[in-house]
């Protein structure tokens, strides 16, 4: 049986989504996958590819499809379609969340804030400047800085009774600020929320920008941090639905727009 391959080639991680060509009822998503980016955008497109595939149980040779996302999609090889970011979040988040108006994608290094139309289409949309600050790899240099796993930051955060104030908008200024507050004695829950509000803080201004309204879902590798979540929701007032698949809404918009192209070409009349 064929499948459709969506790749999302991310500066972090390399996500991979297949999916049926004949979209089974009950089995949209057939299996995802995800490996560290690392340099080499290739290799890591294809690892991502061939973990979703195993999850999946099925084959190289069963991918009638491929399409291509993220910063590094102009690198994987054999690709029949490449799309920009914006369009496969968009397309992702409706999919997993239907009836959504508004999203907010958060990756290591950028984040965008998306208006769509019901469809999925985008209608308007903003990005952070080129400063991490605003997403994941300032919450990584944070940890770094502190000497505390990466899956621990958003249980400690939670425990915050008085977030520090970190108001640099770069994220090499941030962190120094970052070392301040330990240098004063500030507990470790106290500065790890703090750069959750500081980043909520930015991000909560490109959501602004583009007008957005509830029902409004958030994207990306962040969306497993409930810390982050909670300080959003506070910043904009609003609910902010997520799931479970959230961070793979590139990859499965990428696999879901390679498939209506597969479909489109397959009923095309000949002239």
């Amino acid at each position: 049986m064929s499948t459709v391959l969506g790749v999302d080639v991310g500066s972090r991680m390399t996500k991979a989504v297949v999916l049926d060509v004949e979209a089974a009822p009950g089995r949209e998503i057939l299996g995802c996958g995800k490996v560290y980016t690392h340099f080499d955008l290739a290799d890591a497109a294809r690892r991502a590819a061939a973990a979703a595939l195993e999850d999946a149980g099925r084959g190289a040779g069963e991918v009638a499809y491929l399409s291509a996302t993220g910063y590094g999609r102009y690198q994987v090889a054999d690709r029949d379609l490449q799309i920009t970011e914006m369009t496969c979040h968009a397309r992702g988040a409706v999919e997993l969340m239907p009836g959504v108006v508004s999203v907010i994608d958060v990756g290591a290094q950028n984040a965008r804030a998306i208006r769509l139309a019901p469809s999925g289409r985008v209608l308007q949309f903003r990005m952070n400047d080129k400063c991490a600050s605003g997403a994941g790899r300032f919450v990584e240099r944070v940890a770094k800085a502190l000497e505390i796993d990466l899956e621990e930051v958003s249980g400690l955060a939670l425990r915050a009774e008085q977030p520090c104030e970190i108001s640099s908008i770069c994220a090499v200024l941030a962190e120094s600020e970052v070392i301040n507050h330990v240098t004063n004695g500030a507990s470790i829950p106290d500065i790890l929320q703090g750069t959750h509000v500081s980043i909520s803080d930015r991000l909560a201004s490109l959501v602004r920008q583009v007008g957005a309204e509830e029902p409004f879902a958030l994207t990306g590798g962040v969306s497993r941090n409930e810390a982050l979540v909670r300080a959003l929701e506070e910043r904009l007032e609003m609910r902010v639905q997520r799931h479970p698949l959230a961070e793979y809404a590139g990859a499965l918009g990428a696999a879901l727009l390679g498939r209506q192209r597969l479909h489109a070409r397959a009923h095309a009349v000949p002239t």
